[in-house]
């Protein structure tokens, strides 16, 4: 019999995102999970990350069991450096002093191109999500990681709309689109890491999670999926990485 693991689907992208960061960087973290995994890095390994939001906070201290619900939470601002506007914080990435965007999405496909706007027909639309936000600005000016759920509805061939670009249509078409910097850099889900291939652009599995085939992962997503020639696995969450997560959300609103 496997032992089930001792880590929720939500604990291991958390924490496997958190690893993918580096001290001395700046990320434009989203609410949720990036925010989560970003402030685990901060305590870990990476005491000179520094966190934005796109409400304008630049390096703030989330405080354990204090995660902000929204980027406007009074809480995001906690021993910041400095707290600036919506259009100023958005001019740093178009300046060039961001280094990570960090967020989810509804849709993703193959190219990394992100949906958060709507599922469905535009003229009448199955579901609406709650839009951009910056997501597309994030998208578009920095390397993007991507923390989501492995399922094969938002794992597929074309998005429904393009919120947030990742590398278009693949090969060189981001460039071609007047998007020369960025893209793309790491998908993070329960079930594997993926990367993106220097040339083609399409995302690859780069590392199978523990207990996860290659056969699940393709069961699980939309398009066939292009394996690195080195797929390795991923080393679980370390104790020390779980209980430092735990403290961080006590009441699991996000890692449940």
């Amino acid at each position: 019999m496997i032992e089930a693991p001792k880590y929720t689907a939500s604990e291991i992208i958390t924490v496997l995102s958190a690893r993918q960061l580096k001290d001395g960087q700046i990320v434009f973290a989203g609410i949720g999970t990036p925010l989560l995994a970003a402030t685990l890095a901060q305590r870990l390994h990476c005491p000179g990350l520094t966190i934005l939001f796109e409400g304008g906070v630049i390096g703030a201290f989330v405080e354990p069991g204090k995660l902000p619900p929204s980027t406007n939470d009074q809480r995001c601002t906690k021993r910041a450096n400095m707290v600036l506007g919506s259009a100023d914080v958005l001019l740093l990435l178009q300046r060039g002093y961001v280094d990570v965007g960090f967020m989810g999405g509804a849709q993703i496909d193959r190219y990394g191109n992100l949906n958060s706007s709507y599922i469905g027909d535009p003229a009448k639309p199955k579901t609406r999500l709650p839009g951009t936000g910056g997501g597309n600005d994030i998208a578009s000016l920095t390397n993007m990681i991507v923390a989501m759920k492995h399922e094969k509805r938002r794992f597929v061939e074309k998005v429904d709309f393009i919120t947030s670009p990742g590398f278009i249509r693949g090969n060189n078409t981001r460039a071609e689109s007047g998007l020369p910097e960025g893209g793309m850099f790491r998908v993070i889900t329960e079930l594997a890491v993926f990367s993106f291939d220097d040339n083609s652009r399409e995302m690859k599995v780069l590392a199978l999670n523990p207990g996860v085939t290659k056969e699940n992962l393709q069961d699980n997503t939309g398009f066939d999926l292009v394996f690195d020639k080195n797929v390795t696995v991923t080393e679980p969450p370390s104790n020390q990485e779980l209980t430092t997560l735990r403290v961080l959300d006590p009441d699991r609103l996000f890692i449940a």
